[in-house]
């Protein structure tokens, strides 16, 4: 749970950093950038925390569609690049929060991915309806 909490609280900062990089650089320019600065951290990561590279070759021998996550993570980083700035970061993180749940919802409900299945029972949805609709009022200036 902490990392969870790190994750939402860093993700936020990258919106914020993000949208303004990508004003002054362009937002195409600016993902490029940050993902450069990602390959070097976790390249870094994993030679001192596994003391090895095996990991990519281990990555490569894995089905193609598991690699969609780092395709995300780009659509993710460009998608806050670019509307952070055009709706601010709020109203970005509550529509993408409120897709998250959306998406999450959807692949527990049917156990997507290899996921175990979840019902949506009615609290799950109202919470999803009054996410959505939070998301939407998020735009409200």
């Amino acid at each position: 749970m902490t990392l969870c909490v790190a994750a939402g609280l860093g993700g936020s900062v990258q919106v914020a950093v993000m949208g303004r990089f990508g004003d002054r650089i362009g937002t195409v320019e600016a993902l490029a950038f940050a993902t450069v600065v990602q390959v070097i951290v976790t390249f870094l990561a994993l030679v001192l925390v596994r003391q090895s590279l095996s990991g990519y070759s281990a990555g490569l021998h894995q089905p193609p569609w598991m690699w969609i996550g780092g395709l995300m993570g780009a659509v993710i980083v460009f998608s806050v690049t670019f509307a952070a700035p055009r709706i601010g970061a709020a109203a970005t993180i509550g529509i993408m929060i409120a897709g998250q749940f959306v998406m999450g919802a959807a692949i527990d409900k049917f156990g997507l991915f290899g996921l175990d299945r979840i019902a949506l029972h009615w609290p799950r949805l109202l919470g999803l309806a009054l996410l959505a609709a939070g998301a939407g009022l998020s735009l409200k200036k």
